[in-house]
C-alpha cells in the first residue's frame, strides 16, 4: 500500500508549499479548478491585435491554450491541448509557450510555426505598473446553494516588444506602437468543461441558459498617463442580471501599488446594435471618498479578438479544459467576424481596443463586454440579442 500523498514533482524541492500535500495536488477536488493566463496585445491604431491564453485544469488532467490575431474583421486562432501528466510543470502545449522572465514584471509568450495556420509570434511583455488584485470573485448559484466561482485574479498593464509573422510577412512589435494587458487567475472557475446535463439549468455567465434574461458583463482595465509621465489605472468588473448587480469589483490603482476602492460605476455608453460592440461613451467612477471621476472612452479601429474561438462560452461544441487526447492542435481562419451567423458561433465577448481620456491624462484599455436582452440606455434592442 502506498501513502495517500500526491506524486512528487521537481518543484516540491522548493520551500513553497501551501497545503499539506505535494504540488501534484490542489486544495479543491472540483473539476472546475483552473489556473489561467491571458494576454491581449493590440496596436494602438486598432489595426492588429494578438491574444494569448493558457489554462491548467489540474483535476481534469489537461493543459490547453490559444494564440491568435484579430486584423479588422478577420480572426485567426491556433488552439492546443495536451495531457497535463506528460509534463506537469511545463507551461507549454504544442506550438504555444509561456515563460516568466522576471516575476511580476516581465513575461514572454510564443506561438511557434505550426501546421494549422501561417501565423507565429514571439512577444515579451514588460510592466508599466505593478500587478493589481481584483476582489475575489466569489459567487453562488441563484438559489444560494452551490459555489460556482471562487477565483482570485491579478492583472497588469505594460508594453511589449518582439515580432509577429502573418502569412509569411513579419512585422516588428515596437513599444511605442503597441500596448498590452495580462492577467493571472486561479480557483474554481465558471465555464469549464461541458455543461452538466443532470443539474437544474443556471443563468449565470458560463452556463447554458445564459441569455434567457437580461444580463450585462463588463471587465475593463484602463491605463492612463499624465503629461508629466506619471501613470495610473482604473479597473472594474461588473455583472448585472435583470437590472440588479450581483458582482462588482472596482479600483483606482496607483503607480506605487496602492488601490483606492470604487463604490459604484456608471457606464454611459453607446453600442452597435447589430454586433453589440461598445463604440464610445463615458464611465463615471463614484469613489468611496465621495469624489466622482469620469473617463471618456472610444473604440479604436475594427480589430478586437473574439474569445469564443479561444473556447470562452464554447466553440463548435468544445469548452475549456475538455480532454482532447495526449496532444491536439487545431484552429481556423475566419474571414469575416461581422456577419450574424458567425457572431453567434464565436459569441459576443470580445477584447475590444479602446482609447481613454480623463482631463489631461490619456491612454488605452481593453474592454470586454457581454450584454443580452434589451438595454435602451445602451442603444440595444431585444431583437438583436445573442450570447
Amino acid at each position: 500500500m502506498t501513502p495517500n500523498i500526491g506524486k512528487l514533482l521537481a518543484v516540491d524541492e522548493g520551500l513553497n508549499h501551501q497545503i499539506v500535500d505535494t504540488f501534484a495536488t490542489v486544495a479543491e477536488s472540483d473539476l472546475s479548478w483552473t489556473e489561467k493566463i491571458w494576454l491581449s496585445i493590440p496596436r494602438k491604431d486598432g489595426s492588429l491585435q494578438i491574444d494569448f491564453g493558457l489554462g491548467r485544469y489540474h483535476n481534469r488532467g489537461v493543459l490547453d491554450g490559444f494564440g491568435g490575431i484579430s486584423r479588422g474583421n478577420e480572426q485567426w486562432t491556433v488552439r492546443a491541448s495536451r495531457e497535463l501528466a506528460s509534463d506537469p510543470t511545463r507551461t507549454a502545449v504544442g506550438p504555444l509557450s509561456y515563460e516568466v522572465v522576471e516575476p511580476l514584471g516581465k513575461v514572454r509568450v510564443r506561438l511557434d510555426r505550426n501546421d494549422v495556420l501561417p501565423l507565429s509570434f514571439d512577444v515579451t511583455f514588460e510592466k508599466k505598473l505593478p500587478p493589481y488584485f481584483e476582489d475575489r470573485h466569489a459567487q453562488r448559484d441563484e438559489q444560494g446553494f452551490r459555489v460556482v466561482s471562487d477565483v482570485v485574479r491579478y492583472h497588469q498593464g505594460g508594453t511589449v516588444s518582439g515580432w509577429v509573422a502573418i502569412d509569411g510577412r513579419r512585422e516588428d512589435i515596437r513599444p511605442d506602437d503597441w500596448f498590452a494587458f495580462r492577467d493571472h487567475s486561479w480557483g474554481v472557475r465558471l465555464d469549464v468543461g461541458a455543461a452538466v446535463t443532470d443539474l437544474r439549468p443556471a443563468r449565470d455567465f458560463g452556463h447554458r441558459s445564459l441569455g434567457d434574461s437580461s444580463f450585462l458583463l463588463h471587465w475593463t482595465p484602463l491605463l492612463l498617463e499624465r503629461p508629466d509621465g506619471t501613470r495610473y489605472e482604473f479597473h472594474y468588473y461588473l455583472q448585472v442580471r435583470d437590472g440588479r448587480p450581483f458582482y462588482f469589483s472596482g479600483y483606482l490603482n496607483h503607480a506605487d501599488g496602492t488601490q483606492e476602492r470604487v463604490g459604484r460605476v456608471r457606464p454611459k455608453l453607446q453600442y452597435d446594435d447589430r454586433t453589440r460592440r461598445p463604440k464610445r461613451g463615458t464611465i463615471h467612477f463614484d469613489m468611496i471618498s465621495g469624489e466622482t471621476r469620469s473617463v471618456e472612452l472610444e473604440a479604436v479601429g475594427e480589430s478586437g479578438f473574439y474569445l469564443g474561438t479561444a473556447l470562452y462560452l464554447g466553440f463548435d461544441g468544445r469548452k475549456h479544459g475538455m480532454w482532447r487526447g495526449e496532444l491536439n492542435v487545431d484552429g481556423e481562419r475566419i474571414a469575416d467576424t461581422s456577419d450574424a451567423q458567425t457572431l453567434r458561433r464565436i459569441h459576443q465577448i470580445r477584447d475590444s481596443i479602446v482609447r481613454v481620456r480623463e482631463g489631461d491624462a490619456a491612454g488605452y484599455g481593453i474592454f470586454e463586454s457581454l450584454v443580452t436582452g434589451a438595454w435602451p440606455d445602451l442603444g440595444l434592442s431585444a431583437g438583436t440579442s445573442f450570447v
